[in-house]
């Protein structure tokens, strides 16, 4: 397993230098260069035009350009945003909580709601359920997204006027607030993933010990770290803030949420379907355990692997599939800032969130080869 990881991780740093050259030579093959949106100003002399491109080392030989490109990259440095002006990896690092939040949010609910209907419907094939289930996660799966969102904007926030339209805080809330966004962000994810560690650490031990009435007790503990979480956020006088930005996050993470738990639905179904045909799933059924069990404990535990896959994939997309939702809900993530510095030609800004989205799916795909061993006995990495 030690020297599996170790190769993984090595063919992973040759796939990520191969990726960034290729984004450094992609940017260099398009007309112009970065010094275009300084030297266009009519008012400059060519002499100060020629002074701006060597500042920016573009009359260096491109091998040059490319090793100090890359220097730059190992230590941390992605250059300066033109329209913000700071450095990219700080932009991406602020913008980066929002867009987590978000996606993570949408990802666990669409999980836990997606797997577990796609086991029932799978189970109880052939009946309406099956069918009603079906129909509606085909329309969400292939639904324009855009459309689906302007929807719920325009029920939610402009009919019925139960949530916000638009932005991610409400700005009179936080004018005198005596800390920015990204600090209650971060709290805020913080708390999802404890509670959800604790959850799933819970949910292991209760399936591995066969504890009967495992659903009592794992909705009391949900119940419990739930209100925990509350208390903690109440006494520390973040309450209020905490509960500005989730009220700000339901429209777009229902949007997402509605997408991808159609997608999780279906490819549960179809991966139990596939395991139900396997010849251990009849002979746990001759040994006449409960349907629940055969369910549960052999057919859904098999059927997870391309779920949990797909799920950590989806994670890592969301910058570039965040495009979509965050500008339609004017949520300042990353996927927001990937579209307006593209527009906005702020190339130093926008090829650091395209390699932000490289990176992702690169930590991604290692970590969905590491969890294949655990989740699937069967296999096993010399």
């Amino acid at each position: 397993m030690t020297r599996y990881l170790f190769n993984r991780l090595l063919q992973s740093v040759v796939v990520l230098f191969v990726f960034i050259s290729l984004v450094f030579f992609l940017v260099q093959a398009q007309p112009g260069d970065y010094a275009n949106v300084y030297t266009l100003d009519p008012r400059l002399t060519p002499e100060q035009k020629a002074e701006l491109r060597k500042s920016f080392g573009l009359e260096q030989p491109l091998y040059t350009q490319y090793a100090l490109y890359v220097r730059n990259f190992l230590e941390g440095d992605l250059g300066t945003s033109f329209k913000h002006r700071e450095p990219v990896i700080d932009v991406l690092l602020q913008r980066l909580p929002r867009t987590v939040m978000l996606f993570a949010t949408a990802a666990v609910i669409s999980f836990y709601l997606g797997f577990a209907l796609g086991k029932i419907i799978a189970w109880r094939r052939g009946r309406f359920v099956e069918y009603a289930s079906t129909i509606s996660g085909v329309f969400l799966f292939t639904v324009f997204t855009p459309w689906l969102a302007l929807m719920a904007l325009w029920l939610f926030g402009l009919q019925l006027d139960w949530l916000p339209l638009g932005q991610f805080v409400n700005p009179q809330l936080w004018q005198n607030a005596p800390f920015d966004t990204n600090y209650v962000f971060v709290r805020l994810l913080l708390t999802l993933f404890i509670g959800v560690g604790v959850l799933l650490t819970a949910l292991y031990f209760l399936g591995r010990r066969g504890m009967r009435g495992r659903e009592f007790w794992f909705l009391g503990l949900s119940v419990a770290v739930a209100a925990g979480a509350w208390i903690w956020w109440a006494a520390s006088g973040l309450g209020g803030y905490g509960f500005d930005i989730l009220k700000h996050m339901v429209l777009p993470v229902m949007v997402l949420t509605a997408i991808s738990f159609a997608g999780t639905m279906l490819l549960t179904r179809n991966s139990m379907l596939e395991v139900l045909r396997e010849d251990f799933v009849l002979a746990a059924r001759a040994k006449g355990l409960p349907d629940k069990v055969v369910r549960d404990r052999h057919v859904a535990r098999n059927a997870i692997l391309p779920v949990v896959t797909s799920l950590i994939f989806s994670l890592a997309t969301a910058v570039d599939g965040g495009v979509i939702t965050e500008s339609i809900f004017s949520w300042p993530g990353l996927g927001l800032t990937l579209l307006s510095s593209a527009i906005e030609a702020d190339l130093p800004l926008a090829v650091g969130a395209f390699v932000f989205t490289g990176i992702f799916s690169l930590v991604a795909h290692v970590i969905a080869d590491v969890l294949y061993v655990f989740l699937d006995p069967r296999i096993r990495y010399a």
